[in-house]
């Protein structure tokens, strides 16, 4: 079971759907960003997507809404991906390192992570390709400009995965599902019962200026298709 979440401009978080399956399912995934395209949600707005590593989900947004929107790898994701793959004395260098790598503007911390992948391609060569892998996205809120105040937000899934708690808290007594309906039901009501406790999220009183960087993008871009017709 999974979910897309907005961080809208009215500053605060809200759930949009649910849909069963795994971010790795493409199917699932597809039909989740297809029910958001059939309620309203248009494909031609310019929009930032903050995703985990999933392949599935990173080529389903490409399909259903286009190549042309920016792409932000989770930070935390990309960092246990590394970390999980390396002896108990490597991994508290190397997470220190990625961390002050991503606080860097994106054409130096990308160069330093790539140095640091060809150092441990040596003797940890998992590690270095699961950091050499999406290695760009993990860049995209430095290379678009967007403000320090909103990096926290927006460079992990963290405001999406921080509710599922709350829909553990609400569903955990249940002892029989009846099927997959009555699992979709659950997890549809227990989040809406969490969002009540949302908060606003981190750097909210800067999302103007988020908007108007995707808007500035948007237009750069169209600019750039009219010059090549």
């Amino acid at each position: 079971m999974f979910r897309k979440l907005k961080a809208a401009m009215q500053r605060r978080r809200n759930s949009q759907a649910v849909q069963q399956g795994a971010t790795e399912n493409a199917a699932a995934v597809e039909d989740l960003l297809q029910q958001l395209v059939a309620r309203g949600v248009k494909p031609e707005a310019k929009r930032l997507f903050v995703i985990d590593g999933a392949k599935a989900l990173r080529a389903a947004i490409n399909r259903v809404f286009g190549p042309q929107h920016p792409v932000q790898r989770c930070r935390n994701h990309k960092i246990r991906n590394v970390v999980e793959r390396l002896p108990e004395d490597q991994k508290d260098q190397v997470k220190a390192a990625m961390r002050a790598s991503y606080r860097l503007a994106a054409k130096e911390g990308i160069a330093r992570l790539r140095k640091l992948a060809d150092w441990l391609e040596q003797e940890q060569p998992a590690a270095a390709n699961r950091l050499r892998e999406g290695l760009e996205e993990c860049f995209t809120i430095n290379r678009l400009g967007i403000p320090p105040s909103l990096h926290r937000c927006l460079a992990t899934t963290n405001l999406i995965e921080s509710p599922q708690s709350g829909v553990r808290m609400r569903t955990r007594r249940v002892c029989r599902w009846r099927d997959a309906a009555m699992v979709e039901r659950w997890v549809a009501a227990a989040f809406l019962a969490t969002e009540r406790n949302f908060h606003r999220i981190m750097g909210w009183k800067d999302l103007w200026q988020l908007e108007a960087i995707l808007e500035r993008k948007a237009s750069e871009n169209a600019a750039a298709k009219q010059e090549v017709a």
